[in-house]
């Protein structure tokens, strides 16, 4: 599903060509936002600077935190150049506006080690009110690119009095308690949980779920999260977390999103999983 609306560059920013590129791509005839790659291929560095409500503010997997205009105008042209690199494509699946904030998910066809693959890629964005960014945070996996997993510091901390909705919080106790029956009475009877690396790694309906979460808490225990941030409509939501444990394996907290996709019967159709945890056990991911 995937809708026109403010996430994340400010249209009015970009030159007429590059407007109208943008639209005959949609289909659309108004443009109420340049979509995250759009913007960036566009070769219209100050567009996507003048989107934010004050200097660049963005976290990326690889980089870290880039923070000013310099500094982010050096990531746009590096990301540019990777993109030609690895001769990437980009398939729209999600995204969701909401005042404050919002989130979209992408996957990158790209060259890797092991010839064509395919990298889930979300950003999270904080908003003002008038639209405009005040932070960007990008997830992703570096196993896809390149054949190993990178570990990543917290960009949020935990808060303790985030509430999630209905069936993500019961997804969230089951998760952190192992309990595979709990988990997969979830998910709708077709729904799936794709991991980070996505591609083949992904597992749908009630044998391949409990497989999956099989194989998860096959390590003496469940995958208790620390919730810090979400952002959603009443459909699809993108909770922000760290991980901090895995089965009974403590480990250094490491940030991540999942988006949860429910339906109208409130189960899950859909669990997308955005971190680069390199599980204490065999996992072919």
């Amino acid at each position: 599903m995937w809708h026109a609306c403010e996430m994340p560059w400010a249209p009015e920013l970009f030159t007429a060509p590059v407007l109208e590129q943008v639209q005959e791509k949609w289909r659309l005839k108004e443009l109420a936002a340049v979509p995250f790659f759009d913007g960036l291929i566009a070769g219209e560095t100050d567009a996507l600077v003048e989107s934010f409500a004050g200097e660049p503010d963005l976290y990326d997997p690889v980089r870290g935190r880039i923070k000013g205009t310099r500094a982010f105008e050096s990531f746009v042209a590096g990301l540019n150049v990777w993109l030609v690199q690895h001769k990437v494509s980009v398939e729209n699946i999600e995204r969701v506006v909401v005042e404050g904030g919002g989130f979209e998910e992408v996957v990158l066809h790209l060259d890797g080690p092991t010839g064509r693959g395919h990298l889930p890629f979300a950003i999270v964005a904080d908003r003002t009110p008038e639209g405009r960014i005040n932070e960007l945070r990008i997830y992703y996996s570096s196993w896809p690119a390149t054949g190993r997993h990178a570990t990543r510091p917290p960009l949020l901390q935990p808060d303790p009095e985030l509430r999630e909705p209905d069936v993500v919080a019961a997804h969230q106790r089951a998760l952190a308690d192992g309990d595979v029956d709990a988990v997969v009475a979830t998910f709708e009877p077709d729904g799936y949980v794709r991991e980070p690396a996505g591609g083949q790694f992904t597992h749908r309906g009630p044998d391949g779920l409990r497989a999956y979460y099989e194989r998860m808490f096959s390590n003496g225990g469940g995958v208790p999260l620390e919730q810090c941030a979400l952002v959603g409509d009443g459909r699809a939501c993108a909770l922000e977390y760290n991980v901090v444990r895995w089965g009974a394996t403590e480990l250094a907290p490491q940030a991540g999103v999942a988006v949860y996709v429910r339906t109208r019967n409130g189960k899950l159709a859909a669990v997308r999983i955005y971190d680069d945890v390199d599980p204490p056990h065999a996992q072919p991911s």
